[in-house]
């Protein structure tokens, strides 16, 4: 501790009204305080009650119920966190189908519209039979 020190093995001692003197602890000090500390902790130790087996039963079953609870409350978390998951997946999937519906009538509206069909003279002819022959059936009726 004071091994560089210039008071290394030397009493120093302060007097005055407000200062009590002070001596430097030497090797021997040190060690007696040493080993009375560690017979104090030893002691503290060896009076220490001995735990009662229900107070130690209800404890493990206290920390089993907890640890159940925060099993519990965990595995409740994990099902809403892939709820979420899915249904955020399922919100992507739908606008995904939705977009491509989209782009696809897009695509459609953007196509010609196919060329008129062309009737030929006896189409056309059988087309005005009808008209002529629901025309006098309407003067008849």
């Amino acid at each position: 501790m004071f091994a560089n020190s210039f008071f290394h093995d030397r009493e120093i001692v302060l007097t005055g009204p407000h200062m009590a003197g002070f001596k430097l602890p030497t090797f021997d000090d040190r060690a007696a305080a040493s080993r009375a500390a560690k017979e104090r902790a030893l002691e503290k130790q060896r009076n220490k009650p001995v735990l009662d087996p229900e107070v130690v039963a209800a404890r493990a079953a206290a920390a089993a119920a907890k640890e159940a609870a925060a099993a519990e409350r965990r595995a409740a978390h994990k099902a809403a966190i892939e709820a979420e998951k899915l249904a955020k997946e399922e919100q992507r999937a739908k606008a995904k189908a939705e977009a491509e519906e989209a782009a696809e009538r897009a695509a459609a509206a953007r196509r010609p519209a196919p060329p008129p069909k062309i009737s030929t003279p006896a189409e056309l002819k059988a087309a005005r039979d009808a008209r002529y022959a629901a025309r006098k059936a309407r003067q008849r009726g």
